[in-house]
């Protein structure tokens, strides 16, 4: 196999791929012209998530990998990552010394997909919707620093701010702040089911099977206006069971594309394998793992409890044994490339050791072994997380300090269930909104958090995060930050566990798969093209 590292621009934060890529010319396509790309997202309409794809009430990576696709923001993250840029405006930024007034103008002839012209007040309509009918557990705390949106004439738009907050452009390249139409989204109820509309660079339409969405199929919006070049007619997105369907369909030809998520054995397999037929694209993630504890109940409210876990798992072992060299050990709820981390919990609890987590439970007067039941999804994150959970769980019990069972349950079940408190200790995933540390402290710690946790840090929320966010240099918020990851690692409300790596898989006649995934992991079907393979 010959492996080629890809040279992509110098830019700040540049994230550069690897691809293991084999010679060959054949490939198949199963999309009568349309590129097909493979996941196992799922995408469920139910009682308790009624409007997956709904701007206001998606949070999460599968959903708004179908909004980014056509839902379009004032600001996106660019190719190869850096600041977010003007994309459905044709210029924005702060327009006072304090960071506290934000004002954008909207690129002329703007349409929705439908034609209706894009305006100023549109965009108002979206912020605004999203923050009155404010999902409980949904993306709407990414706005929570706005006081009020002014729209002056038909192409500009000034968000006055509560407080300073440097982070707000990246805020602003979120589906969440995505533009809708006021003719297909009613401004105080969701859009149920699975049909979206916006200005973005592709109209979707949906097949659906009882209430779950099979395929999306994306075709280039004609009245498309933005910063992203398209490089194909149409796409489609196919939701499969698990990796090994997935894997399947691409050794067949069904698809042309595996995105997430791919197990650990294909990812060995490709990495290794002499195909000629399929690459395999490798690019640093900012994708974390983590434990999440209701604070408030018996089993965990003692934070002696929790600090002892954080003793005791073995996050080398952990990733060892059920990921390889896909993810690396986490000791923050920050990842190791971002500006502002800190190994927290390393710091605090240095290496594994029984002997500590036992001092610990014994000066807080537990009685052992402490009884736990650790829930995970079981379809959500890939087909390695039950492995995961077993060995968090052997790991813990082979102390005698625990006593751990699992329990698995499907997405559409354990999410709904995780944000209403049913679980004591349960597993979570995060890929970050935008790559900035604030995208992974106030999701979980500030007021509207996506987990509804019950911990609560007056220094964190009061102080902390806004005075973090003051700092337009992010080097400059890194006291800060610090000073938020030292207080996680003494309380544990979360426990992190590795940061995972990024991959997909494609024939090797599909062109684009350098950047068809961000950092955030977010899909960006519009890189991807077919041509000749090398």
């Amino acid at each position: 196999m010959n492996r080629k590292t890809l040279v992509l621009p110098t830019v700040i934060g540049l994230l550069a791929p690897v691809l293991a890529a084999c010679g060959g010319t054949d490939s198949g396509s199963g999309g009568g012209g349309a590129i097909v790309v493979g996941t196992t997202d799922r995408f469920v309409a139910s009682k308790d998530a009624p409007a997956p794809l709904d701007p206001v009430y998606a949070y999460d990576v599968g959903s708004w990998n179908i909004l980014r696709q056509t839902v379009q923001t004032l600001m996106v993250q660019p190719r190869g990552e850096g600041e977010p840029v003007p994309e459905a405006a044709e210029s924005c930024g702060f327009t006072d010394t304090g960071n506290e007034r934000y004002a954008c103008t909207l690129r002329e002839g703007l349409k929705f997909a439908n034609g209706d012209d894009v305006t100023a007040e549109d965009v108002k309509f979206s912020i605004e919707r999203a923050r009155d009918i404010k999902v409980e557990g949904g993306p709407v705390g990414l706005l929570s620093t706005i006081d009020t949106v002014e729209a002056k004439g038909d192409r500009e738009v000034i968000f006055h701010l509560k407080t300073a907050d440097a982070t707000f452009p990246y805020k602003l390249s979120t589906p969440v702040a995505g533009i809708v139409n006021p003719e297909d989204y009613d401004a105080k109820s969701l859009r149920e089911g699975f049909k979206v509309d916006g200005s973005g660079p592709y109209t979707m339409q949906a097949e659906v099977k009882d209430d779950v969405m099979t395929k999306a199929v994306f075709t280039k919006n004609p009245n498309y206006k933005g910063t992203l070049k398209v490089n194909n007619d149409k796409v489609e997105l196919r939701s499969f069971e698990d990796a090994d369907a997935m894997g399947t369909a691409i050794d067949d030809g069904d698809i042309d594309v595996m995105a997430r998520s791919m197990s650990p054995e294909q990812i060995e397999k490709l990495s290794t394998d002499s195909s000629d037929e399929i690459d395999l694209v490798e690019m640093p993630g900012l994708e974390i793992r983590f434990l999440g504890f209701n604070t408030e109940a018996t089993s965990v409210k003692d934070k002696a409890v929790r600090q002892a876990m954080a003793q005791i798992i073995n996050r080398s072992e952990l990733v060892s044994k059920v990921y390889g060299s896909g993810a690396d050990p986490l000791y923050s709820v920050v990842p190791a490339s971002i500006i502002g981390h800190s190994n927290a919990f390393f710091n605090k609890y240095g290496n594994p050791s029984k002997a500590k987590a036992a001092n610990l439970l014994s000066k807080a007067g537990i009685t052992t072994p402490v009884k736990l039941t650790l829930h995970y999804t079981t379809d959500h994150y890939g087909s390695a997380t039950k492995q995961e959970f077993e060995q968090i769980k052997q790991q813990l019990n082979a102390t005698g300090l625990f006593d751990v069972s699992t329990e698995g349950t499907l997405w559409e079940t354990f999410r709904p269930a995780e944000q209403k408190g049913k679980y004591d200790v349960y597993g979570m995933g995060w890929f970050p909104d935008f790559p900035d540390a604030d995208n992974y402290i106030a999701p979980f710690l500030d007021a509207d958090n996506t987990i509804n946790t019950p911990y609560v840090n007056s220094e964190i929320r009061n102080t902390l995060i806004p005075d973090s966010r003051r700092e337009a240099d992010r080097l400059s918020a890194s006291t800060s930050l610090t000073d938020i990851q030292d207080i996680v690692a003494d309380d544990v409300p979360l426990l992190p566990l590795w940061q995972g790596k990024q991959y997909i898989a494609a024939r090797d006649d599909v062109t684009g798969t350098a950047y068809v995934l961000n950092s955030s992991a977010t899909l960006q079907l519009w890189e991807l093209g077919k041509g000749v393979s090398e």
